[in-house]
């Protein structure tokens, strides 16, 4: 097996790694006794405390430093930070809650969603496939909010919030665990905050229901950094077109775990909804693969043009 095999073995196993975590991690966040709440502000907090140590190994904190010294970069880090904050909330509130098949769809969303932030603020083109493809999902988003008389807001919200992160963090020149660790510094006073308001209020979870729960609220921190550094490891060595099928690992397995571990409704009305996505979705995919598809045989066709052009010239040259 070659190096660039291996290489990419190795990366398809941190992709399954990576979104089969997050596609499961509704059971872990199901399982803590504890408010949607106050495990988002735990989990800033144990998430800094992992991420330090992470980044001790791998002796980058000068790094870390630098992006202190850079304002624009710092503001930018410090609204993206608050944007994954209120994502996390919705996505644990949605795992407590009982309503992880509309966090399913906000990620079956995503791709889709992605494309529209595109075309508002990067003035990019749709092709003709990818507007059917948004026509699609509308539709199915509609079609739920009419049937079920329930608009799906937090499955809205997980796609709209999670895009514009990735704007932004497209935007800043820092990589994922630098500036993670940096938004979780940045939200960790907000978060103690919180906590000890919370605590003299209502009383928290923490410290009170025992050793078990505890530990599993401290572990919030190691479900949100080990799957970010395997889908690091991954994007590193998996081409992106294998990236965006293997990213629907983590809404099906969220959507199986709803209704088979968890018992949630998937009623008719439900089925047809996701199922005028998934068309959209298909769509969507075909019309990215016909598209890489099309510009690598473009290139491929450059490239043996090249040998030929070359050999003319000579004989030009020659006579």
């Amino acid at each position: 097996m070659s190096t660039d095999q291996r290489e990419l073995r190795s990366g398809m196993w941190y992709g399954f790694a990576a979104y089969g975590a997050w596609g499961l991690v509704p059971l872990y966040f199901k399982s803590v006794d504890c408010p949607a709440h106050e495990i988002v502000a735990h989990r800033v907090l144990w998430s800094f405390v992992v991420l330090s140590v992470i980044i001790t190994f791998l002796g980058r904190w000068r790094e870390f430093i630098a992006v202190f010294k850079n304002r624009h970069v710092l503001m930018m880090l410090f609204a993206s930070g608050y944007l994954v904050a209120g994502n996390w909330y919705v996505y644990v509130y949605s795992a407590t809650s009982g309503q992880i098949t509309q966090a399913s769809l906000g990620y079956f969303l995503l791709p889709l969603v992605n494309s529209f932030v595109g075309v508002t603020f990067f003035k990019e083109r749709l092709r003709v496939p990818q507007m059917i493809a948004l026509a699609f999902a509308a539709g199915g988003v509609l079609y739920m909010a009419l049937s079920l008389g329930v608009f799906p807001w937090i499955g809205i919200t997980l796609a709209v919030t999670f895009s514009i992160y990735g704007v932004l963090r497209k935007l800043v020149p820092v990589d994922g665990v630098i500036g993670l660790t940096v938004e979780t510094l940045l939200l960790a006073p907000t978060a103690i905050v919180l906590l000890v308001v919370w605590e003299q209020k209502y009383g928290l979870a923490f410290g009170h229901h025992g050793i078990a729960t505890d530990l599993l609220i401290a572990c919030s921190g190691l479900v949100t950094t080990i799957p970010l550094i395997c889908f690091a490891q991954a994007i590193r060595r998996v081409p992106l077109v294998t990236i965006g099928f293997l990213q629907y690992i983590s809404p099906t397995l969220q959507l199986c775990v709803a209704i088979l571990v968890f018992k949630e409704v998937f009623s008719p009305d439900h089925q047809v909804s996701f199922g005028l996505i998934w068309v959209g979705l298909l769509i969507f995919v075909w019309d990215a693969v016909r598209t890489v598809w099309m510009k690598q045989r473009q290139a491929r066709t450059i490239i043996d043009s090249e040998p030929m052009m070359t050999e003319r010239e000579m004989k030009k040259a020659t006579v």
